[in-house]
């Protein structure tokens, strides 16, 4: 049956607009009345389901979890085995699942510690490319990852170069990891499509971020990992500045580049720091507005901007014959980001969820 959604204020990616009528009809976004189950919205203002551009997944009850909190859609960057992800892809009603599958990573490199990753990253040089490649796409991901550089051992520049151009040829997206000024270099200079994490030792300049801007480069910065990382700043990564990694999503934002909000959620014990799935997307825009960006273009960063980058045509827009994935607030996020934690109805493929409370 239809739902027929009153008096509600559409975010549209630019605006909110006047008062209106959604109207839900199975998984889509559909037109017109007909026999309907009416809800009075109340003059909330309606999002597009919210994108995470960086989440590690787990498993079901990870999915459960994030759509309470209005994230429809998850964009995983490293989850393993391939069997685990199907499992994720099947779930109707649930946030929905992309992901990069096992990520590329270098001899003796930190994330080798991860269990399901570990050898089955292993990229030995540049010969090993196009295996990697074509594995990973056997195996159903969706774009790939590649960890580049410190604070571990990192691919040489050939390897990267090998791996990205083995992805390109087979149509596919590369987000790179780079936590360091060095390693965004080479990640740049291999011709990523897109960085996630930002520097933590030195702000990106604002050449890089010109540069970057021109190429038509992403940014995902992650500065919920970011701070949870530079608050221990011990071991492989002591000296962990959150300052320069403010600095450079700032430099970034101001030079142009595009930015997608993403998390780093996850629960896995070798991580540098656990961070919350679900309530840890609206942190992320509250540390992207501290940053700089405008409340518009954070909501932008966790609605439009990942579905257009990654390729998501059928979300990212409250339209019809878009996927029905809605998040009903109280407050308007353009004069206090902090109202996107006002969470009174969610709806995920069409699905009504109970959503979570959120401290303001």
């Amino acid at each position: 049956m239809k739902t027929l959604l009153h008096n509600v204020r559409v975010f549209d990616g630019r605006q909110l607009r006047p008062p209106d009528t959604v109207v839900i009809n199975g998984e889509r976004f559909g037109n017109g009345a007909g026999e309907a189950r009416v809800v009075d919205g109340e003059g909330a203002v309606a999002l597009p389901g919210l994108i995470d551009a960086h989440v590690h997944l787990d498993r079901r009850p990870t999915l459960e979890r994030l759509v309470r909190f209005g994230v429809t859609t998850a964009l995983d960057m490293g989850c393993a085995p391939p069997e685990l992800v199907d499992s994720m892809r099947i779930s109707r009603g649930l946030t929905d699942v992309r992901s990069a599958g096992t990520p590329a990573i270098a001899p003796g490199a930190w994330h080798a510690r991860i269990p399901a990753l570990g050898a089955r990253g292993i990229v030995h040089g540049a010969d090993e490319a196009e295996r990697f490649v074509a594995e990973r796409l056997a195996e159903g991901s969706d774009y790939l990852k590649i960890i580049v550089g410190s604070p571990e051992p990192s691919h040489d520049q050939a390897t990267l170069d090998a791996l990205v151009a083995a992805a390109h040829r087979q149509g596919r997206l590369v987000v790179a990891h780079a936590t360091s000024g060095e390693a965004v270099a080479m990640a740049l200079r291999a011709e990523v499509d897109m960085l996630t994490h930002v520097p933590l030792d030195r702000p990106l300049d604002r050449a890089t971020a010109d540069r970057m801007a021109i190429d038509g480069r992403e940014l995902i910065p992650t500065l919920s990992m970011m701070e949870g990382v530079a608050a221990r700043a011990a071991g492989v990564y002591a000296g962990a500045s959150y300052a320069a990694a403010r600095d450079s999503v700032t430099t970034a934002y101001r030079a142009g580049v595009p930015i997608l909000a993403g998390t780093d959620s996850n629960s896995t014990p070798e991580a540098p720091a656990n961070i919350s799935h679900g309530d840890s997307l609206h942190h992320e825009l509250e540390l992207l507005v501290d940053a700089g960006v405008s409340p518009l273009d954070a909501l932008r960063a966790a609605t439009v901007l990942p579905a257009v980058h990654f390729g998501l045509t059928d979300r990212g827009a409250v339209e019809a014959g878009q996927r029905a994935d809605l998040v009903l607030i109280d407050g308007d996020p353009l004069h206090d980001i902090r109202a996107t934690r006002s969470i009174t109805r969610v709806w995920c493929g069409g699905v009504e969820h109970t959503p979570a409370e959120l401290a303001r």
